[in-house]
């Protein structure tokens, strides 16, 4: 192969076409050509030095420059051969499976219209799925202005809510989305009392989270984790990793 250089003393055998044209064997010029018009050895050279590769190997990178364009790097990666370099990756401040949950549940919670406890629950299957949610309040169809929602009355016990609540682990279930339950898991605020402990059973739920225990040597919570431990659904407290989720609307 002759050079890219277009001198036609070096690495030819024949006349090289002259610069201003190219001659017929009558000695005729058949085509001319101005100076400002590249030959195809210059203009391969062209191209040639606006590519640039670096070595071989895991950090390699081409640049390609042609006329008019904007140079483009293909993605470097690190000496390892890992991810690339300046890879975006994802955030490592999301919050866990359970805190996620027990947030559902607490959101649900401020749907109620009890007055002094709010409670939410959350059902999940074991693919992490949201399969029931419910919170404390009175029956489908009944008013909450004509039923009462004191805890303690001179009425006695049917002047007070908790003849006609319905706690948010029963509402949860109530709800749920599937049929039946088995394997699932419950979040919800408060430990389960000796009645919903009953329907957590029934239902299929192995697995109850819950946040406080405050009532824990009430003879219904005792009732509970009897009821619990023979029929082996497991509960443990749950521990947030952090305090306090905010849902800000005007961040959309």
């Amino acid at each position: 192969m002759g050079e890219a250089s277009g001198n036609p003393s070096k690495g030819r055998h024949h006349d090289a076409p002259s610069a201003t044209g190219i001659a017929s064997p009558s000695g005729k010029t058949l085509h001319s050509t101005s100076a400002s018009q590249p030959s195809m050895a210059s203009t391969a050279a062209s191209l040639a030095s606006t590519t640039k590769e670096e070595p071989m190997g895991p950090d390699r990178r081409t640049t390609v420059t042609t006329p008019g364009q904007v140079s483009k790097t293909g993605t470097a990666q690190d000496s390892q051969g890992g991810s690339p370099v300046g890879r975006v990756t994802k955030r490592e401040d999301y919050i866990s499976w359970d805190d996620y949950f027990m947030g559902v549940a607490f959101l649900s919670a401020m749907r109620s219209k009890d007055p002094s406890t709010q409670v939410g629950a959350c059902l999940v299957d074991p693919e992490n799925k949201i399969v029931g949610i419910g919170y404390n309040g009175f029956p489908r169809g009944c008013s909450d202005d004509a039923l009462p929602w004191a805890r303690q009355s001179d009425g006695g016990f049917l002047d007070t809510k908790y003849a006609y609540v319905c706690h948010a682990e029963m509402n949860a279930i109530l709800n749920r989305n599937i049929a039946p339950l088995h394997d699932c898991r419950m979040y919800v605020a408060l430990f389960p009392c000796n009645e919903c402990a009953k329907l957590i059973i029934q239902s299929g739920v192995k697995d109850v989270i819950y946040l406080s225990d405050k009532y824990h040597d009430d003879a219904i919570m005792v009732a509970s984790r009897r009821l619990f431990d023979l029929a082996g659904v497991r509960y443990r407290k749950h521990t947030p990793k952090i305090n306090r989720i905010t849902i800000d609307f005007s961040s959309a």
